[in-house]
Parts: C-alpha cells; sequence; structure tokens
C-alpha cells in the first residue's frame, strides 16, 4: 500500500517540482503544468498522455478515467491500489509529459547514466544514486557541494549510504 508519504516523495524528486495545497487537495507541478494530485480521500489523480492512461486503466480495475484537460488526459486511483514502484513511474511518466522538453530530456538522458560516466561522481554511490543525481543535473562533486548534502536525501535513489560516500569525497576534494 502506497501512502502520500510515498506520492511526495517520488514527485518531489524530480527536478523543478514544486508542492502546493489547495484547500484539501495537493497538487505537483513542474514549471507551472500539473501532473499529479491527490485528495483528502487519498485518491492520486495522474495527468498522462493517452497511451498511459489507457495502460493504468487496463493494469488497475479501480481506476477512472478523467476528462482531459487543458494539457493532458488524466486517470484517477486510489494510492493504496498502487505499489510502490507503480506510483514511481506513473508520477515518473506524468512528470515527463509536463515539464518543459529540456528538462524532460536532462531526465530521460539520466535514465541511462552509469556509474562511473558521470562527471567526478564517485562509482562507489551506485547506480540508483547516479541516475537520480544526473537527473537532477548533478554531474559533478561541485554541483552536489553547491546542492547541498541535506537536500540529497529527497532525491530518490539518493540513500543514506550514498550521502556519505559523497560527503567523504566532497571532503577529500576540498583538500
Amino acid at each position: 500500500m502506497t501512502t502520500l508519504a510515498h506520492l511526495r516523495k517520488a514527485a518531489l524528486s524530480m527536478p523543478g517540482v514544486e508542492e502546493d495545497s489547495q484547500g484539501a487537495l495537493i497538487r505537483f507541478t513542474v514549471a507551472g503544468n500539473g501532473f499529479a494530485d491527490v485528495s483528502k480521500d487519498r485518491v492520486v489523480q495522474l495527468r498522462l498522455p493517452k497511451a498511459d492512461v489507457d495502460t493504468v486503466l487496463a493494469e488497475h480495475p479501480t481506476a477512472e478515467r478523467v476528462a482531459a484537460g487543458p494539457r493532458l488526459p488524466g486517470v484517477r486511483v486510489p494510492l493504496a491500489d498502487l505499489n510502490g514502484q507503480q506510483l514511481n513511474h506513473w508520477v515518473r511518466r506524468g512528470w515527463l509529459a509536463a515539464a518543459p522538453e529540456d528538462v524532460a530530456a536532462d531526465a530521460r538522458a539520466s535514465a541511462t547514466a552509469r556509474v562511473g560516466e558521470v562527471g567526478d561522481l564517485p562509482k562507489a554511490i551506485g547506480s540508483p544514486a547516479t541516475r537520480a543525481l544526473a537527473g537532477a543535473g548533478l554531474t559533478s562533486l561541485a554541483d552536489v557541494r553547491a546542492y547541498g548534502i541535506r537536500r540529497l536525501g529527497e532525491l530518490h535513489g539518493v540513500g543514506p549510504k550514498a550521502i556519505g560516500i559523497l560527503e567523504q569525497a566532497i571532503g577529500a576534494s576540498a583538500d
């Protein structure tokens, strides 16, 4: 069962995302374009390309089609009916569709980022952290330092082990 905390973490791990509360509704946007909302009854509405809407509807019996808005059609599904991996996937797909093309292109490129091949990031941080950092536009230790070690935990895929390795690498590069 997924929770609002899981949705929040998945959405806010994407570059440029802002969260806004409007009464009982929480909305996630990128460049002013909404891609995920959640109501107080814990039903998430995702704005997705039509093919993705059709896939969600086919995979989740409790999902409902939402009339197309100004940019993208949508689907509503109870958070509890999605597992964490599904939620991460659909939030990312919604974000990719709503994000400005240059930002989305960088994120798509980060999906193929390989450990040891992104700037001077240490190999020891692992593949998920490497992809997360590249997706956020952090391709060097200088970028990570400027972004702030404390904020790294907000990026989906960057865990305590990777943060420790990055802290150590930043400390070593400062010597």
